[in-house]
This record gives C-alpha cells, structure tokens and sequence, in this order.
C-alpha cells in the first residue's frame, strides 16, 4: 500500500551523538571443536501482518559513560546504579540500529545510521540491497540517523520517498542551519527535499504506522507506533540511549538531549505508557536486537530484552 499523508501535513518541500566507528564483522575463528560466525545484524519480529526488522549499523565502545549519561547524579549514585545493574563505570557499549517495516509491497526504513556501509550489511542478510527501500523515515537529524542517507555526494536510497517530522526539519534548516549538524542536513537531507513528506504528532505516513511526538533529544524528534493485526510495537528512536543510564532512570540527564527537562518528561510519559499498556519498544541505542518491554521500577523503569515473545 503506497504511503499515504492527510494533506494537513502533505508538504513538499522545494527548496550529536558522535559519529563512532561501525562495528567491524568479527572474522570467523575455526579451531578443532568450532568456528565462532559473526555477529548476526538483522533479527526479524512479526506485528501482524507486518514483518519488523532491526538492522544493526554498528557497535562501538565509549569510555567515561558518565560524561554523558547521569551528568546530574553524583559519581557515588551513577557507581551504585551501575553496579547493581552488573555493568562497569569506565566503558559504555553503543550500538546503532535503523529498523526495517515490510508492509504489504512497501520497505519502510526508518533511520540509515552512521554511513560506514554497516546498513547495506544489514539489510542484504534479509536479501535486501538500498534499491529495495520504498520509503526512508527519519526520526531526527542527528549524524548517526541520516549518515547513510549519501555517500560521496550520491543518494543511496534512489528509489525512496521520504518521510519526516516537520518541527525537526524547520529547526535544521532554519535556526540551526549554521551549526555543524545543521550544515550536514542543508547539505545531504535538504536536497531530497522535493521526495520528502512532512508529520506531525498523530499524522500516519502509512496505514499502520502512526507519528508520536517526542521531542527534546531534538526540538523534533518523533517516535512511531506500529500496528497491525491487533499487535503494536513502539519504534522510540532516542527516547532512552542506554537501556540502564537513561531508560531505568528517566530523569537523569543526558549529554545529547538538547532540552534535557524535555527529554525527561518526554521519557517518563511514553516509557510510562509503555509500561501501562505492556506495549514492546524498539530503541535505536538499546543493546541489540534492540528490542524489549519497559517495566516499572520503583520511580523508574526497567528494560526486559525481547526473548521469544514477537516471533512469527
């Protein structure tokens, strides 16, 4: 079913989480009992009708966590956190993951990542090549989201639309274009511009697929329901970037929210929902597969992995 916008929100425009290495496949080892493979990167779920996958961009490790999670807790609190939750102080592991929609004849890809090749590697471990892709989503602009979008000066996806929110767009172009972030969206995102539809909170890019506003990571960002068959799953982008440091503890500040008071009320409504409803969550920085149920927690939340719960 081709991708349809009420024609409220139907505007065709005319006119920083660091970006860390991808994750290097892991060369198979063979000795006399095994060969160890490589780290999968696609993990397919069913949502009714509709097959959601995520695609593991890459993966990177990041020292001095607290420089950018729990900037507002002291280093006795963030320790005590840390180690009831079994992971070290010194080292946080990031991961990237786009997320993949197959719905009738469309391929949904919601974000690119990094633009190191890792999303190409992804999506062909589900026989898929950039070519494929119907419709590219971008939840927000940060480098991590859109940097697959071109790779030396080229479009990678030259058979998509595009889709993304119009507040995020605006501040992009607009009061933030002089910034580093901003020039990267004037230079690569803006000149797709004339393929691209704009949402706004409620707005449904596609039968099934509803926007969420969730703004404060940046002025714009934006979640997506998705449902089908009597079945939903949240696509919550950078709602929560770690699945202790941020989501577990939702008002603890975080280095890359631009309105950390937004950002934190912003987690504690949806992750509160989440929990409310028993709804599974998808989040791009959550270790991979990326994909869980948030549970309450005292004042907080708690992250549960997805084990078998969405299979097919």
């Amino acid at each position: 079913m081709p991708l349809h916008l009420p024609r409220r929100s139907v505007l065709a425009a005319t006119a920083a989480l660091p970006l860390l290495p991808a994750m290097a496949a892991r060369p198979a080892r063979a000795d006399a009992h095994a060969a160890a493979a490589a780290m999968p990167r696609a993990r397919s779920f069913s949502i009714g009708s509709f097959t959601v996958t995520t695609l593991l961009d890459g993966s990177s490790p990041r020292e001095d966590p607290q420089s950018i999670f729990g900037m507002n807790v002291s280093p006795e609190e963030f320790a005590e956190v840390s180690e009831a939750n079994f992971i070290p102080t010194d080292m946080a592991q990031f991961y990237f993951t786009p997320v993949l929609v197959e719905a009738g004849e469309d391929k949904i890809l919601f974000d690119t990542g990094l633009g190191q090749g890792g999303i190409q590697t992804a999506l062909g471990e589900v026989g898929l090549t950039p070519e494929d892709i119907t419709h590219v989503v971008i939840t927000h602009m940060h480098g991590d989201h859109i940097g697959g979008l071109v790779q030396d000066g080229a479009e990678i996806f030259t058979n998509a639309a595009y889709v993304t929110g119009q507040v995020e767009y605006d501040h992009w172009t607009g009061a933030a274009a002089d910034t580093d972030g901003g020039q990267r969206v004037v230079n690569e995102v803006a000149p797709l511009a004339e393929r691209m539809s704009f949402v706004a909170d409620g707005d449904s890019p596609r039968s099934g697929i509803t926007a969420v506003e969730a703004f404060g990571h940046t002025p714009g960002h934006m979640a997506y329901m998705i449902e089908d068959g009597g079945q939903q799953i949240l696509l919550a982008a950078d709602l929560a970037n770690h699945y202790v440091w941020s989501l577990a503890y939702p008002d603890w500040e975080v280095l890359f929210d631009a309105d950390k008071e937004a950002a934190a009320a912003t987690r504690r409504r949806i992750l509160g929902m989440l929990a409310s409803d028993r709804i599974p969550m998808m989040g791009y920085h959550m270790p991979f597969p990326a994909a869980g149920f948030v549970d309450t927690r005292e004042e907080g939340f708690r992250w549960v992995p997805v084990s078998y719960q969405l299979n097919g």
